[in-house]
């Protein structure tokens, strides 16, 4: 009962006129969504609004390069196994990744990020293809969608220089957003950072998000030789943080 009261009092206070549902689990922990997700989820609030703009907001907080706009949940998560499908590391054309591995490079450096990891995304996102575009929009060797790139400073996402340094600036906003643990960072460039919070800090249950990361984190442990199972039973991977240089700062790196 007192979860239900508190289900009640957040979506009272909510500001968000979407269609909420909703529903509490055996820890008292309360689930909202802005859809039926299964059979637990109840329609608690009706939207205010018509057609597609009635669910605009949350459709925010779950774009990636736009930031979260819903979730203000800060607690730490409740303790969960995110199991991730075993895969082998894509394979890229070799002529097209050294003919943009220099460019990657310089970037990587630019913005003090592993290099490993920035190869790792482009794999996956565009095969090191510079004119890939997505069903959804998004644009080049690390496949930004436009308001990413207008988030971060870039328009001109169809040159692979200004698209990598779009992308990279991202990747750098994420690793301090997520406190450097890589498998939320891929996580949130695939499904954005909002997404990610949405589900308290752990990967979203988005089929094509987790083969997202589990492809990402493959090609990156191809790559650099790390192993990310070391401390974990089975196949469950350990989240590999990746220390922030000491001439950056979280504050500084956020603001990339």
């Amino acid at each position: 009962m007192n979860g239900l009261l508190a289900l009640l009092a957040c979506l009272a206070a909510s500001s968000v006129h979407a269609d909420l549902y909703g529903f509490v689990d055996e820890q008292g922990q309360v689930h909202l969504a802005n859809r039926q997700v299964d059979e637990r989820y109840q329609l608690y609030q009706k939207s205010q609004l018509s057609g597609s703009s009635a669910n605009a907001a949350l459709d925010d907080a779950t774009t990636p390069g736009l930031g979260a706009t819903l979730s203000g949940d800060n607690r730490p998560p409740a303790p969960r196994v995110d199991g991730l499908k075993t895969v082998p590391a894509p394979v890229v054309n070799p002529h097209l990744a050294a003919q943009y591995k220099t460019l990657i490079d310089q970037t990587a450096r630019e913005f003090k990020l592993d290099a490993n990891l920035l190869h790792s995304i482009v794999t996956v996102e565009s095969g090191y293809n510079p004119q890939a575009v997505s069903p959804k929009g998004a644009i080049g060797l690390m496949q930004v969608i436009p308001a990413t790139g207008e988030r971060f400073g870039v328009s001109r996402l169809e040159d692979p220089r200004q698209n990598l340094r779009a992308g990279a600036r991202y990747l750098r906003f994420l690793l301090s957003q997520f406190n450097n643990d890589l498998p939320l960072v891929i996580a949130a460039y695939n499904a954005g950072e909002g997404a990610v919070q949405k589900y308290r800090n752990t990967i979203p249950p988005y089929e094509e998000t987790r083969d997202y990361v589990a492809k990402v984190l493959a090609s990156y442990r191809t790559r650099s030789g790390t192993g990310l199972r070391d401390s974990l039973p089975g196949s469950i991977l350990r989240s590999k943080k990746l220390p922030l240089p000491a001439a950056l700062s979280n504050a500084q790196a956020s603001a990339l």
